[in-house]
């Protein structure tokens, strides 16, 4: 039986899925595309929100630095997941690395955790996006009643679970409903949407740039490591530290790509390209705008939903009007990163539907569109619902416990395949292993021992059904079990 759990799926020189071209998704991505998925994914509510929260509450100005050692983290991860992605290019990200490298059952809790955080991800996103979309609505005069634009479950740290007394978060749900329409119809549709949204949020991120270098005031900077109040992680060196462990999930996002092996032309190229490119624009965006932001205003005023708008206002009522193309902006980086999380939910969904550890359904494709409509259906609805019922400080946790599980995993994977199969050719080589795959083990580690005992308990919890699923179907209609 021990055996069985950990069967892995046999090392080819060239890794082909199951399915053919004739059979399989179409084709569309390139680097290009890739690279605008990934920044689509990453850049949200990361840099127009928590850049402000890090810098007032835990780093001031130095909220640089905490970009800069998030960065690091996700390098690490990122040239885990580039060489993976290119000596592996099938679907399925990183639960098909830990399929190979390490066998069905540690996959599956893989595979599990990936639907947790891509999940709770897109729901955290959406509930973003439905606050700014109401903002935008008061702009105009228009009011929807906050019992359908809130979550009716609310939580804190005290008192734990209890009722806001809202009903449902209407704006939330719509949001959801529209993108898995789009990841429905077709990835080309769903590639040029988010073409469109990075476009605007890049173009937004410029123009905030190039306005703020006129009015930054250097005393703003100053200093630039405000001193400890005397509390771990209320600024210093500690406080930068913190602001880190914030900022990092701004990052996240970029390990998406690695899911739409079966979507790129040439994915043994295109898929690191994507990762490390969209990473590597992404960090040098939020460094520029976290120098902007605090040098235009002091750090201390920054800790609200919407920094830029404060940083606005403050250059002049001249440019209040950049304020609604701020907001705009935000509603369009927001929905890239739900379509983004919610395009590789499907196709993991796909992957592990096609090794039989969840019905065929998951797997078929539509015969007009070549899209996992039933994959995009379920994932549409549990998705809706999650945002619709949950507020962000219940998901935001659960988000950051498996992101940095997964980036753990992926670390490990890059090193036993190593070990195991040194012979294979591999396009992207991390450099210096066993290294960097260890280095960056060690640090999801030690950030994921900062996340509370609650946190813990909902991973726990989470993956206590992922085990009754498994049990229940997966380990009896596995084809690789099958086959052996």
């Amino acid at each position: 039986m021990l055996k069985r759990l950990f069967a892995r799926k046999p090392m080819r020189g060239e890794f082909v899925e199951l399915d053919d071209e004739r059979h399989g998704l179409r084709r569309h991505l390139k680097a290009i595309h890739l690279i605008s998925i990934g920044i689509g994914a990453i850049i949200g509510a990361g840099i127009f929100v928590i850049t402000g929260q890090a810098a007032a509450e835990y780093a001031g100005p130095a909220v640089v630095l905490s970009f800069i050692v998030a960065s690091f983290i996700c390098i690490f991860a990122g040239l885990c997941y580039a060489e993976l992605s290119s000596l592996i290019p099938i679907s399925g990200g990183s639960y098909s690395y830990s399929y190979v490298s390490m066998g069905e059952f540690p996959a599956w809790i893989v595979g599990w955790v990936v639907t947790a955080q891509y999940l709770a991800s897109a729901s955290t996103v959406a509930v973003g996006w439905s606050g700014y979309f109401m903002s935008i609505l008061k702009d105009f005069g228009l009011y929807l009643p906050s019992d359908f634009a809130q979550a009716p479950f609310a939580y804190d740290a005290a008192t734990g679970l209890g009722w806001s007394g809202a009903i449902l978060n209407i704006p939330a749900m719509f949001l959801v409903a529209l993108v898995c329409l789009l990841i429905s119809i077709g990835i080309k549709a769903a590639a040029h949407f988010t073409n469109a949204m990075v476009a605007i949020k890049l173009s937004t991120i410029l123009l905030f740039i190039c306005i703020g270098l006129f009015h930054i005031n250097p005393a703003n900077w100053t200093p630039f490591i405000p001193d400890n109040t005397g509390v771990f992680g209320e600024f210093g060196w500690s406080g930068i530290l913190r602001g880190a462990g914030l900022v990092f999930f701004a990052y996240v996002g970029f390990d998406t790509v690695s899911t739409l092996a079966q979507d790129a032309v040439n994915p043994q190229k295109d898929l690191p390209r994507g990762i490390l490119g969209s990473l590597g624009i992404c960090t040098i965006a939020y460094i520029i705008t976290a120098l902007i932001l605090t040098g235009v205003v002091s750090y201390t005023l920054l800790g609200v939903p919407d920094p830029m708008a404060i940083a606005l206002n403050a250059m002049g009522p001249q440019f209040f009007w950049i304020g609604f193309i701020v907001k705009i902006a935000i509603l369009a980086g927001l929905s890239s990163v739900v379509l983004v999380q919610l395009l590789g939910q499907t196709r993991v969904f796909l992957a592990i539907s096609k090794d039989g550890l969840l019905p065929h359904r998951f797997a078929k494709l539509h015969s007009t569109l070549r899209t996992p409509v039933f994959s995009s259906t379920i994932t549409g609805i549990t998705s809706m619902l999650i945002a619709g019922f949950f507020p962000v400080d219940i998901l935001g946790s659960l988000v950051s416990m498996t992101t940095l599980f997964l980036f753990t995993i992926v670390c490990l994977g890059v090193w036993i395949l190593r070990h195991t199969h040194p012979e294979f050719n591999r396009p992207f080589k991390v450099p210096l292993v066993p290294y960097i795959p260890l280095i960056g083990i060690i640090i999801c580690i030690a950030q994921m021992c900062f996340l509370p005992l609650i946190t813990w308990l909902q991973l726990a919890l989470w993956l206590l059904l992922g085990l009754a699923i498994y049990f229940g179907y997966g380990v009896r209609n596995s084809k690789i079990s099958k086959c052996k």
